[in-house]
Formats: structure tokens, C-alpha cells, sequence
């Protein structure tokens, strides 16, 4: 991908992660090169048995702006290591992961991610590595 593409190009491009977009409820709010912002509203299909939100599901989000990011000013980028630490219950009606590159190589680039609710509150620390394959 370009660039220079539009919030609308890489929008198009993860069109057909169904499971992220449709299963989950993933929307990209905002995508630059090594930058994206995503959000997912809180709903009770994401709960689990004690009320909360299903780590899958943050975990989800969490994956989906980072490989947003990464796609950005590259052929294809796939994950290749993630790790996430859950840091707080979910209070808001929205949760907004939050990712940046820290380092950018020829074949892997290095990502944080930082998931909070809708009040502000942090909710998962994400390191990830990403593979650039094409």
C-alpha cells in the first residue's frame, strides 16, 4: 500500500478481514505510515461469563491496528510475535488500541500498541513483531 493512502484506501484494503471487521466489530478510525488508531464499541456479545470483555476480543483489536500500521507504505505484513498484558477491566462504551512503529527494518518492524477505553482508562499493553512480505 501506499504511502500516502487515504483513511478510505486502507479501510478498503481491510475490507475483507471479516473476522476483525464483522465477527468482532473492528473499525480503523485513523492510518498513517507506522500509525493507525482503531476502535471497537463494548457490547455484551464481547463479554464473558463474569461481565467483562473477552481478551479475544481486545487482543483482536490490538492485532488489527498494528498489521493497519504496518500495511502502510508496504506490499504485505503479517504478525509475527505478539505479546499483551491485560492491564485494567473495561468501564467505557469503547475500547481504542492505539499503535506506532518503534523500529522499521528492511523484513521486520517492531510495534507498540496501547488499548484504553473510552474514559481514558489503560486497558492492554501490546508489543508486537511484524514480518513485511512481498
Amino acid at each position: 500500500m501506499r504511502e500516502d493512502a487515504t483513511l478510505e484506501e486502507v479501510q478498503k484494503k481491510f475490507a475483507n478481514d471479516h473476522f476483525a471487521s464483522d465477527v468482532v466489530g473492528v473499525r480503523i478510525v485513523e492510518a498513517s505510515k507506522g500509525h493507525a488508531i482503531c476502535e471497537l464499541d463494548v457490547e455484551d456479545r464481547l463479554r464473558n461469563e463474569k461481565g467483562g470483555i473477552m481478551g479475544g476480543a481486545i487482543f483482536t483489536l490490538a492485532d488489527f491496528a498494528i498489521v493497519a500500521a504496518s500495511a502502510i507504505g508496504q506490499e504485505a505484513s503479517v504478525s509475527v510475535n505478539i505479546n499483551i498484558e491485560f492491564m485494567s477491566a473495561t468501564k467505557g462504551d469503547k475500547l481504542i488500541a492505539e499503535a506506532s512503529v518503534d523500529k522499521e527494518g528492511r523484513h521486520l518492524a517492531f510495534y507498540n500498541c496501547f488499548v484504553k477505553d473510552s474514559l481514558g482508562r489503560p486497558i492492554a499493553r501490546v508489543t508486537a513483531t511484524v514480518m513485511h512480505v512481498a
